[in-house]
């Protein structure tokens, strides 16, 4: 067996392109070596590649679970804000016939002028109070009229004024926090 080991690495020496092919060839230990560290080499970048580009695959599911979830945080504060900032709405839309009952009852005249008085405080101090809370109460007259603002009940004929212009307000309308929260009822006034 030392025969042949000489035997090719004297014929490696005289032929050094041939020694390579011959040692494979001839199945010495450094030439399976070799050949099982390529094979391994080989198999272990494979797997680095294959390992590589499953890190890649979570990492960009990770960034998107990531962008998904902000965009869901920023979602909910935005609702939840606007669900705190317009909880009052409806308390409101609920008091608004009784400013129009104020209204009304301050249109008539009373023989007791303290009586007239205390009424008006009263309907002052509630409107201030839904001021600050939101409310805005819209003036319509001599506005053009906007369907999605107003709702005309009554059409009057007139050369005085421009066409769909509104000439008396009924009801009043009210905004609140620049929300529509009742439109006003009008009469609209409408060329002949």
């Amino acid at each position: 067996m030392m025969e042949d080991k000489d035997r090719v690495t004297e014929s490696a020496a005289e032929n050094p392109g041939a020694g390579d092919a011959g040692a494979a060839a001839a199945g010495t230990p450094d030439a399976v070596e070799a050949a099982d560290a390529a094979a391994l080499l080989a198999s272990l970048t494979a797997e680095r590649d294959q390992l590589a580009k499953e890190r890649d695959g979570y990492y960009d599911r990770l960034l998107r679970r990531t962008a998904d979830f902000d965009n869901y945080r920023r979602r909910v504060e935005r609702e939840r804000s606007e669900f705190l900032e317009f909880a009052g709405m409806e308390a409101v839309r609920e008091l608004l016939p009784i400013l129009d009952d104020f209204e009304r009852a301050l249109k008539v005249e009373s023989p007791d002028k303290e009586y007239a008085t205390g009424m008006e405080l009263i309907y002052q101090r509630l409107l201030e109070a839904l001021k600050k809370i939101g409310l805005e109460p819209m003036e319509t007259r001599g506005e053009k009229f906007d369907p999605y603002l107003h709702h005309a009940v009554e059409t009057v004929r007139s050369e005085e004024v421009e066409d769909h212009t509104v000439v008396e307000e009924l009801q009043r309308g009210y905004n609140f926090k620049g929300r529509l929260l009742r439109p006003a009822m009008v009469k609209v006034a409408v060329r002949p």
